[in-house]
């Protein structure tokens, strides 16, 4: 299979990345300071992550806010033009979350159209497209998320414009004479904006942040900082068999919304109660649990781990996994490694 390439991919290369196959496309995984140093970079200072390979479809003209509504679990009438929202899009017999979403709505003046970018993950775009339908635009640009505590203030000196979009806001912005989009979202739990800059100026703006003394990271550390964040990851967290009420994520469904897809389905489960619920676990010692490792409780099989890791951060091993919806937190329990037993207690996620 050919794997689609990063508009990118040339700067990765000449910064040395080990470049491996994510969701179809050839991504950095980390940089030769390797994953651990990239992560608390991010955590400490400021760190830059190509996210290119994440879908874009573009909904846009009269009937584009019908459109979304009718299909996603979240209620756009909470937010407004200006505005970005994290939603679901559900099977329609079961509730699976087939894809969670951000949805940036373009700003716009008064009697404009309505103008929206849908960023589905990478493997599930053309999914997306099924079922809204638009217009997918992402081969023409690149995305590049300037994350981290010191994000905004060193983003400043090359793109003050785009450092000064705040939280889940969407801003137009120009960067020496391109049109580049903006949004105040993420997936490290730092703050800090992703922008979406087209293919012609994507490498000038990558060398300008880097020659700031922002750290480029990779997508190992990309999901360490997440799974530090307590933050789902489509294929472990959400997907086939798993609901976002399953997920501990009652909230990005608007119930009181008449209709969309899966609603149903999802008031059903919610009416007679979750089998399992997402937890945390904390492990004792640095080895990490990994995904489909068994946890149990007294000797109990009572669930299995859908992502683990070593937490920078922190300094021991993270994990999450589905359990028992009651299970209290604190409550201790081991999990299997491959014939080993790790020791662990349930937490509410985040971690950090």
């Amino acid at each position: 299979m050919q794997l689609e390439r990063s508009p990118l991919v040339e700067q990765h290369r000449a910064l040395d990345a080990n470049l491996v196959e994510f969701g179809g496309w050839e991504m950095p995984i980390a940089y030769p300071s390797g994953t651990v140093a990239e992560h608390l970079a991010c955590r400490n200072g400021a760190a830059m992550f190509d996210v290119s390979h994440l879908g874009s479809v573009r909904i846009e003209g009269e009937g584009a806010f019908d459109r979304l509504q009718a299909a996603f679990t979240n209620d756009l009438n909470k937010i407004a033009p200006g505005r970005a929202q994290y939603t679901h899009l559900l099977d329609a017999t079961d509730a699976s979350v087939l894809d969670d979403i951000i949805i940036w709505w373009h700003p716009r003046a008064d009697g404009e159209p309505d103008v929206f970018d849908v960023m589905p993950n990478a493997s599930n775009t053309d999914d997306v497209v099924a079922a809204i339908g638009g217009v997918e635009t992402t081969r023409t640009r690149a995305v590049i998320a300037v994350q981290g505590p010191e994000a905004k203030a060193q983003l400043a000196a090359v793109f003050p414009a785009a450092a000064a979009v705040g939280r889940f806001r969407v801003a137009n912005c120009e960067w020496k004479g391109t049109n580049c989009t903006v949004g105040g979202t993420g997936y490290t739990g730092e703050p800090g904006v992703e922008i979406a800059v087209p293919v012609a100026a994507a490498s000038a703006l990558w060398e300008a942040l880097v020659a700031a003394g922002i750290t480029p990271a990779g997508l190992g550390a990309r999901d360490t900082l997440r799974l530090e964040s307590g933050l789902p990851l489509h294929g472990q967290e959400l997907g086939t068999g798993i609901t976002s009420l399953q997920a501990d994520l009652a909230w990005v469904v608007a119930w009181n919304k008449p209709a969309f897809t899966g609603r149903d389905a999802a008031l059903a489960e919610r009416e007679i109660g979750v089998a399992r619920r997402l937890f945390g676990i904390t492990v004792e010692g640095r080895r990490p649990a990994r995904t489909g490792c068994s946890i149990s409780i007294d000797g109990e099989v009572v669930g299995a781990v859908t992502s683990g890791n070593f937490s920078p951060l922190l300094g021991h091993a993270i994990a999450l996994g589905f359990l028992p919806p009651q299970t209290p937190e604190g409550q201790a329990v081991s999990i299997d490694v491959r014939g080993k037993e790790l020791i662990g207690r349930v937490v509410r996620p985040p971690f950090v």
